[in-house]
């Protein structure tokens, strides 16, 4: 294809993205515990089967929707790692339990119920896991609670508990933290103390799922733990980068903008506004404290300092303002977090040998 590509864009090099797969599946492959990434950065099944091959038992998403657009692409096993309580989507869900391992995850009593009965009616068992609270107040069943709900969910016909599963990324006493070692060690202490308690009540838990990009390797080590479920490692981010998890030329994939303006020596606006960059990781607040929007490979000091929605407002620094940097110029921008940024997208174009090929975001925009 002709290498005159769009701005703006995703690209991303795909030498470090296979040896970003190759390093998180060593790594997790020597503590003995199964990697089950989450899909949410990439959305494409290729690239699932990629991780696949390199030693992942399966994948997880977070819509049923996500897992039907990886299982018709021959994703064998899947982990919904969200609540269902929807009527259409249980019933989508128990069909693709018919065609595929899949396991979904469940937080409540009521959810539990809406599970079982769908379940049953449909004269199947569905395997779920029970979503624990272990600190970020999102989804998940607070902590001291778990037991009891743990023990209704196991009474109930047409489900199959088989284990417990958290999202906590690097926390620790409930805020953000760098310290990714103890963030990681805390979070799957938590969880394989809980799965004994559950166990020793009777509750076949076989599964301990835990882990984010920021603290999977230091999860693993934990006696008990038994899965993680980074994501953001396949491409990498400025974030990432940030908490230390690994260094700017690891990041595989950066958003190509075109300069559309320089109105000042000190202002460059470029064609990636909030429709092309992500802003769910906001500049300026801790425990990362990033400058702008995202990293300027070509110009260091340059700070994506605002976002309209077809704008970006780059704000130069000394050596950015000395640069020749004119309309029509072409930077490489690497955002603060990949995995939104690449849902905003319906293709990215992947460096191959020398040439970029575009493929299509098959689990873009998949939000039911």
């Amino acid at each position: 294809m002709s290498q005159f590509l769009p701005t703006p864009s995703v690209v991303i090099d795909t030498a470090v993205m296979e040896s970003n797969i190759a390093s998180m599946a060593e790594t997790i492959r020597k503590t003995g515990v199964r990697l089950r990434p989450h899909a949410k950065t990439h959305k494409m099944p290729w690239i699932a089967l990629r991780q696949i091959e390199a030693g992942a038992v399966g994948i997880t998403v977070a819509k049923v929707s996500e897992a039907e657009v990886m299982a018709a692409h021959g994703v064998p096993d899947i982990f919904i790692a969200y609540p269902l309580v929807t009527p259409d989507k249980i019933a989508r869900a128990l069909e693709l339990a018919s065609r595929i391992r899949l396991i979904v995850g469940v937080d409540s009593r009521e959810g539990a119920l809406r599970l079982a009965e769908a379940a049953t009616s449909a004269g199947r068992t569905l395997e779920v896991r029970l979503e624990i609270d272990t600190g970020l107040r999102r989804t998940g069943v607070l902590y001291e609670e778990a037991l009891e709900l743990g023990r209704f969910i196991g009474s109930l016909s047409g489900l199959q508990l088989t284990g417990i599963y958290t999202f906590r990324g690097a926390l620790m006493n409930g805020k953000a933290t760098l310290d990714l070692q103890a963030a990681g060690e805390e979070e799957g202490r938590l969880m394989a103390e809980l799965a004994q308690r559950l166990r020793d009540a009777g509750l076949a838990i076989d599964d301990v799922s835990v882990g984010s990009t920021p603290t999977a390797a230091y999860a693993a080590t934990v006696p008990g733990v038994t899965e993680v479920r980074p994501g953001t490692y396949v491409f990498q981010d400025r974030m990432q980068a940030r908490l230390g998890v690994c260094a700017l030329t690891d990041c595989a994939g950066a958003v190509r903008v075109t300069v559309v303006s320089r109105p000042t020596a000190d202002l460059v606006v470029v064609d990636g506004g909030s429709k092309t960059f992500a802003t769910d990781v906001q500049p300026n607040t801790d425990p990362l404290q990033l400058r702008g929007f995202g990293h300027v490979i070509e110009l260091p000091d340059a700070v994506l300092e605002r976002l309209s929605e077809e704008h970006g407002m780059l704000r130069l620094g000394p050596e950015a303002q000395a640069s020749t940097l004119a309309v029509g110029d072409v930077l490489h921008i690497i955002p603060n977090h990949i995995c939104s940024t690449v849902n905003l997208h319906n293709q990215v174009y992947f460096l191959r040998n020398g040439k970029y090929e575009a493929e299509t975001v098959l689990g873009r925009g998949k939000l039911e």
